[in-house]
């Protein structure tokens, strides 16, 4: 039983920093490549990153966003600095096969797992 777990959301304020983690269980994580996506209120979920043999970003976190993983722990992470107001939203985590263009994974449709979400809340 594939089982994603994400965690390290919160509530911060603009500016501040986070980490996500996804703990990926009943999978052999080095084989997937992985994602985040999130979800706003009243909005349709969304690519945030992918990494596989590459590692790619939505505009709107790059620069601000880091996606990387510990094959050793069967956890990938997203350490998210600069938050902004519209930064919030439930993030999740996904496992998906590998493609060769990283950018290709941006789709829902790349994705095999999904986690549960982790709440991120920055106020203004």
């Amino acid at each position: 039983q594939v089982q994603l777990v994400e965690s390290g959301g919160g509530l911060v304020q603009a500016g501040d920093s986070l980490r996500l983690s996804c703990a990926a269980s009943g999978v052999t994580f080095s084989r997937y490549a992985w994602g985040w996506f999130r979800q706003a209120p009243g909005k349709e979920r969304e690519f945030v990153a992918a990494i596989g043999w590459s590692s790619g970003y939505a505009d709107s976190v790059k620069g601000r966003f880091t996606i990387s993983r510990d094959n050793a722990k069967s956890t990938v992470y997203l350490q998210m600095n600069s938050l902004k107001a519209e930064d919030t939203a439930v993030y999740y985590c996904a496992a998906g096969p590998y493609r060769r263009n990283i950018m290709t994974m941006s789709g829902e449709s790349a994705y095999d797992y999904w986690g549960q979400g982790t709440q991120v809340t920055v106020s203004s």
